[in-house]
């Protein structure tokens, strides 16, 4: 099976990287889906996103996105958040009680956190 290096990457750590058979992320264009041997493309992430990386070994990781670039290349594909968590270190209480947040980024991050961590939104 065709691999891709793949990286996850917020300001602040590096939370994922490793090779990758399929990473679907949300951009500002649309949810998009990347295969090793993927055209190149620079795409910006959205506000509130949702990024999950099918691993070589099987095994599916996600994360809650906010902001950000999302850079392909044939073999390698880089997800570079303003700000990140990974869906097994979200609090899924916090989250839901920032659904009631008024502003409406902040609802979205949540809405994100939620869903990343495979929670009903």
């Amino acid at each position: 099976m065709a691999e891709m290096s793949v990286e996850l990457v917020a300001v602040e750590r590096r939370l994922w990287s490793g090779t990758g058979t399929f990473v679907v992320a949300q951009t500002t264009e649309g949810e998009i889906g990347i295969m090793p041997g993927h055209e190149p493309m620079l795409g910006q992430l959205v506000e509130g996103g949702v990024v999950t990386i099918a691993t070589s070994e099987g095994e599916h990781v996600g994360a809650a996105v906010h902001g950000g670039f999302l850079s392909v290349t044939s073999d390698r594909v880089s997800v570079l958040a303003e700000t990140a968590e990974m869906a097994g270190e979200i609090d899924v209480a916090a989250a839901r009680e920032a659904l009631r947040d008024e502003d409406e980024v902040e609802r979205a991050r949540a809405s994100a956190r939620l869903r990343a961590a495979g929670q009903p939104v």
